[in-house]
């Protein structure tokens, strides 16, 4: 049987309520139905996170198949302040029919071209450590782990544990950033 072509581009207005459908699952996975989807995005906010990340010419994309979103990526600032503006941490989802097949491989590396490209030195991702699929991806791309925060996330009835990996783009840490450019006056 032929595997189905997988295509990445920047999210559109359109691929809203399908981004919306994945996270969802994500958030509710292996939640009782019964328990309330707080914090769970409406379409407006993830519309608005979308013009904003435009905005600061920062990646949203989208992975599709037949047509179909399949998947999505996007970064956001790592820190607010300006001595972290090269740093940015980046979140993948994908739908649970398209697990294991190449999706989140795909995703992942065009973010890591874009933000590249883009000038940024240091890509940072938070994955659930029982999250075996992901963390092996991140290790294949370079990702290494630099942290553990034990029991910050209360899921699945426990307190499950949260590795944080780290991963140096274009230059990295080796040597300073460019020069801003000059300010009009």
């Amino acid at each position: 049987m032929e595997k189905p072509e997988i295509s990445v581009r920047a999210s559109r207005e359109g691929d809203v309520e399908a981004m919306l459908a994945i996270y969802r699952r994500h958030i509710r996975r292996g939640v009782d139905d019964s328990v309330e989807d707080s914090g769970v995005p409406e379409p407006d906010d993830l519309r608005d996170r979308r013009k904003n990340l435009r905005n600061n010419r920062l990646p949203h994309l989208v992975a599709t198949c037949r047509g179909e979103v399949v998947g999505y990526a996007y970064v956001v600032m790592f820190r607010k302040r300006p001595a972290y503006r090269y740093a940015l941490k980046h979140s993948i989802y994908v739908h649970h029919q398209f697990a294991g097949r190449g999706v989140g491989r795909r995703l992942l590396q065009e973010l890591i071209d874009a933000c590249a490209a883009a000038g940024f030195r240091q890509l940072i991702g938070y994955i659930d450590s029982d999250n075996a699929a992901s963390l092996a991806l991140h290790e294949r791309f370079g990702f290494a782990r630099v942290g553990l925060l034990p029991g910050v996330a209360w899921r699945f009835g426990r307190w499950c544990d949260t590795v944080m990996v780290q991963r140096s783009l274009a230059a990295g840490a080796t040597e300073p950033p460019p020069p801003p450019p000059l300010s009009r006056r």
